[in-house]
């Protein structure tokens, strides 16, 4: 073991802290080890120099990871592979006759009136598994203790279960980010040129681009940049935001890509925002207002990124999805704040996750294949709401 003194640091930080002199550039190589990924076999005591050191304590990396992302339809069966959603369309009313009576007038009864009902087939299924192999007799060499190799054997298996929950929650946000697509082309597709128009051009019924509305309503020129620090523009949009939320309870056909007849109890609402908005608006619109529950956002899940965090974390890539849909058409969009949909609007079915073993004899080993099945839909007859800023 290295060994280094270091009476003069701790004098000069004793000193700093005591405020009785000024900051110095302090080295801390000394004081700080950072570890090295290979173990030098040739390191002996300090006493009679021959003695090589030993391992005195070995620290797993084992903390389980929960995962985070927004609470969506899932359900699982066993037989069969065809989720099947039916619905009925509402029916028109007709004359009531019983107010208009005629003397001599025939009433006929015998008509048969057809309901007008429809099914949506999701019949697609993804699969993927991780497999991971383990020794037995091996593995012992490298431990003091059967508690030491437990605590081994432990972490590897967690370690498949972050990477299985960090898979499933990237399945899980695509299919929102999908809905979120699909949801933009209904609003934004131009059908002579076949491509989106610009987002920044206008504001549509389902796909709500916030700060068109703003800017036009009071006359502003808030940026994407400089919207979510601003304390008006965000009580703007929770203001809209809430719009939306009783707006979505009243039966309408302007709310889901469908234009079916659909209403979406607050029971039934899920409500996603980018967290860095929500954040935001807890600090913009709480700190001048005496009653908060006036101006604050309704109460939601939120997320950190739609798709990724990119490598700088920043609200551009945050805000961002750039995806093909389902459907075929490929949207890029940014400054997504926020999401509203109706429970049924989107999920996962048919979930099967399962671990298969097999038996190396020869070479005494084992391998687990952690598989998973599922099918992720998005039913574009039912709510969905898109918030953003361009």
């Amino acid at each position: 073991m290295e060994v280094k003194q270091i009476y003069a640091l701790v004098n000069d930080a004793t000193s700093e802290v005591l405020g009785k002199q000024d900051l110095v550039k302090e080295d801390l190589s000394n004081l700080v080890d950072v570890g090295t990924e290979i173990f030098d076999t040739n390191a002996t005591d300090n006493y009679v120099k021959s003695l090589v050191n030993h391992i005195g304590k070995v620290i797993f990396v084992n903390r389980p990871y929960s995962g985070n992302v927004p609470s969506v339809l899932m359900d699982s069966w066993e037989f069969g592979s065809v989720l099947e959603k039916i619905s009925a369309d509402m029916p028109s009313a007709t004359e009531n006759e019983s107010w208009e009576l005629e003397n001599g007038k025939e009433y006929s009864q015998d008509i048969f009136y057809k309901p007008t009902v429809s099914a949506k087939f999701f019949n697609k299924k993804v699969t993927y598994e991780i497999p991971m192999s383990f020794t037995e007799k091996q593995i012992k060499e490298s431990f003091d203790s059967a508690t030491q190799l437990n605590g081994f054997l432990s972490m590897l298996y967690n370690a498949v279960d972050k990477a299985m929950t960090v898979k499933i929650d990237s399945l899980i946000m695509r299919t929102i980010d999908n809905m979120i697509g699909e949801t933009i082309v209904s609003d934004y597709y131009d059908t002579k040129t076949k491509t989106l128009i610009d987002l920044s051009t206008k504001s549509g019924i389902k796909a709500v681009n916030l700060l068109k509305l703003y800017n036009e309503k009071f006359g502003k020129q808030l940026t994407v940049t400089n919207c979510i620090n601003d304390s008006e523009f965000i009580r703007y949009a929770s203001y809209m935001m809430g719009l939306y939320k009783d707006r979505l309870s009243k039966i309408s056909t302007l709310f889901n890509v469908g234009g079916k007849e659909r209403f979406t109890s607050n029971e039934n609402l899920h409500i996603v925002m980018l967290s860095e908005f929500k954040a935001s608006a807890n600090s913009y619109l709480q700190s001048d207002v005496f009653h908060n529950e006036l101006v604050s956002l309704p109460s939601a899940e939120t997320v950190p990124y739609w798709q990724g965090s990119g490598k700088d974390y920043s609200f551009a890539s945050t805000s961002k999805i750039t995806v093909k849909t389902a459907s075929g058409t490929e949207v890029t969009a940014s400054g997504i704040l926020g999401v509203m949909f109706d429970s049924e609007a989107l999920g996962v079915s048919n979930l099967d996750r399962r671990v298969t073993s097999s038996y190396n004899a020869k070479a005494e080993f084992y391998t687990n294949y952690y598989k998973f099945d599922s099918g992720y839909f998005n039913d574009l007859n039912e709510n969905f709401v898109v918030f953003f800023v361009a």
